[in-house]
């Protein structure tokens, strides 16, 4: 069976089938002219974010062999995810879906909001956390009772204008608006390139300080599996898990770049290259930043590269690791911020016109936008309790429960058994996986302030 060429069963179904930047979309058909490098770029970006740097703090609580093998299950889990969003693109909507048309296909407008609200909040999540990394790299960081200095205070000491606010001010205004204020995808595709070229980077230069640290004898091997004596319960090693599913969590943005790929069919082949780069990434940057910093591997490892790292090598190669990364992240900042815009406005404003084609509405919600990521950015100190909660709840429907209940539902009868009983067993494990993990961050929360509070009563 084929999609049809066009239906009419969803017109008038407003936002829901408006592609991300409708002027631009091509269709069925694509004929956006985009290329499948271009493509390439634009969904690595997507998928290599802050989620790296937590990398190796999971591959400190599970282990190294776990930790990859858990890197490689979830990559495959999101090509399934993605060829199933693919799989049924063609049948939803009139020529221009969305993932919200596919969710509103499948269970009608609530289930699209549903959608909408948690691509939202993933993402405004994980734009926060792209904030705070900048801020730790330029302006420093305090955690697990350690401080450790940003680049400018390192240089230049603690002054009003290294401080955290005025420094992610700057970098909102100056950096970030200019980039997020452009209205096509693949106009990103250079930025999006120079990104991944800079993530390679990072890989490189922690390839180098872990090589020299072996030599010189400051390594510590990591360990091949986890140590239940440090940890308060078994159940602690799930909450590894959603932070790895966060770290692939990209499905968000896989219309809107398929939308301007000159054949769509082309979008399969850009996201299996895209998830075997990232997961090699990943594989890469955690096992050397757990290599380096052993158990003392921070929530946000770019963190540890100070003066304190204990690997012996000049600051300025540390430096550059970090501001090599924070650089990606700017870079990486308006692919989602698409994302989270353009789910908003669908919440707000239902049946208006598209986004891209009111410049008073693009202005105003993305300089809304703006600042509410800048002022959680300053609220919130750390990324580890982000990543939890959020890979819990919104990162695990958004890449692994909706794209397999589409399938469960099949409204169009297309799916085969095999595929109903892999969407089922995805929801399965995203089920209890995250409940597990949901639970064991509450009780970890609970026991840590209940030990906070027996000491301040000493």
């Amino acid at each position: 069976m084929t999609p049809p060429a066009s239906t009419d069963k969803r017109a008038g179904a407003g936002a829901l089938d408006e592609p991300l930047l409708p002027e631009f979309s091509g269709g069925h058909g694509g004929g956006g002219g985009a290329s499948v490098s271009g493509a390439v770029f634009n969904v690595s970006t997507s998928i290599v974010g802050a989620g790296i740097m937590s990398i190796p703090a999971a591959m400190r609580v599970l282990g190294v062999v776990p930790a990859l093998f858990l890197v490689a299950a979830v990559a495959a889990l999101s090509d399934v995810s993605v060829e199933f969003m693919l799989r049924y693109t063609g049948w939803a909507g009139a020529g221009k879906p969305t993932y919200a048309g596919l969710i509103g296909d499948a269970f009608g407008r609530a289930g699209a909001a549903v959608l909408n609200v948690c691509i939202a909040f993933t993402t405004t999540g994980t734009l926060v956390v792209y904030l705070i990394i900048i801020g730790d790299v330029m302006s420093g960081s305090v955690g697990g009772g350690d401080e450790h200095a940003g680049v400018l205070q390192e240089l230049f000491g603690a002054r009003w204008w290294t401080g955290r606010e005025f420094v992610l001010l700057v970098t909102v205004i100056f950096f970030l608006l200019p980039l997020v204020l452009r209205r096509r995808v693949d106009s990103l595709r250079y930025t999006s390139a120079i990104s991944i070229l800079l993530a390679v980077v990072f890989v490189l230069i922690s390839l180098g300080i872990a090589v020299y640290a072996l030599f010189t004898g400051t390594a510590t091997m990591p360990r091949m599996l986890p140590d239940f004596s440090t940890l308060s319960s078994p159940f602690e090693l799930f909450t590894a898990v959603p932070v790895i599913v966060v770290a692939f969590t990209f499905h968000f943005n896989v219309h809107p770049i398929r939308a301007e790929l000159s054949k769509t069919s082309d979008m399969v082949a850009a996201v299996r290259i895209s998830l075997v780069l990232c997961a090699a990434i990943y594989a890469a940057v955690g096992f050397f930043g757990y290599l380096l910093f052993g158990d003392a591997t921070m929530a946000d490892v770019l963190a540890n590269f100070d003066r304190s790292s204990g690997a012996g090598v000049p600051q300025a190669l540390n430096d550059a690791a970090r501001l090599s990364y924070a650089l990606h992240l700017v870079l990486v900042f308006p692919l989602l911020l698409f994302s989270l815009r353009v789910n908003v406005d669908e919440l707000l404003f239902p049946g208006r016109r598209p986004l891209a084609t009111d410049t008073g509405r693009f202005v105003s919600l993305t300089a809304v936008l703006m600042a509410v990521l800048y002022a959680l950015a300053i609220a919130i100190p750390s990324i580890w309790t982000l990543f939890e909660y959020s890979g819990s709840t919104f990162a695990v429907t958004i890449s692994l429960i909706f794209p397999a209940a589409i399938v469960l539902r099949d409204v169009h009868g297309i799916a085969k058994r095999k595929d109903k009983a892999l969407a089922a067993t995805m929801i399965i494990l995203a089920v209890i996986t995250s409940s597990i993990a949901i639970a064991s961050n509450i009780m970890s929360s609970t026991s840590d302030k209940v030990r906070g509070g027996h000491v301040a009563s000493r």
